[in-house]
């Protein structure tokens, strides 16, 4: 072997050895606080106790519980429910959760408004807010969407689709129109 390759070599091995070798030095891996362990855990038992409601009304449903058995493990379930239910809502009840919430909640909101104000938009009431161009495309896409909302003019003479007035070819099979 000649030196060249034996440098190629060494060139390729290094970088491949320290990227393999990096996770292994770094400390940086973020592990989930006490609390929100807590808080997924509860989400688990919710999830569990629910499924397990749901089992248990479908075997009652199905005969194979008894008549005299099913209420007493449905109550002591739904207490299970109730008592993780309560202690979710006390996470969530945690200021710096709620206050995330509300940043979030606030940015929606802005959102929504200035979506509602740059955008046309239908509303609950019926009206529409006009768009307001920016520039010579957002014209020119407004005036085709005028001239897209015009009534059906005819139909295609070789397939039979409903066509526009303003259309020069059928949108489907591409056949030319008088």
């Amino acid at each position: 072997m000649d030196i060249g390759s034996v440098f190629l070599i060494l060139a390729v091995v290094i970088p491949v050895v320290i990227y393999l070798y990096r996770p292994f030095t770094e400390r940086n891996t973020q592990s989930a606080s006490k609390t929100e362990q807590d808080y997924s855990s509860l989400l688990a038992n919710r999830d569990q106790v629910v499924a397990m409601l749901q089992e248990l009304d479908d075997d009652y449903n199905l005969g194979k519980i008894p008549d005299d058995i099913y209420p007493t493990r449905r109550q002591v379930l739904l207490q299970n429910g109730v008592e993780i239910l309560r202690q979710l809502d006390a996470y969530q009840l945690i200021p710096s959760q709620a206050t995330a919430q509300d940043r979030l909640e606030a940015a929606i909101e802005t959102r929504r408004q200035t979506a509602d104000s740059s955008q046309s938009f239908p509303r609950k009431n019926g009206s529409a807010v006009p768009p307001v161009p920016d520039d010579d495309l957002e014209q020119k896409i407004a005036s085709r969407r005028r001239l897209r909302q015009s009534k059906a003019g005819g139909f295609c003479p070789k397939c039979g689709k409903p066509v526009q007035e303003v259309d020069r070819f059928c949108p489907r099979c591409g056949a030319t129109l008088n």
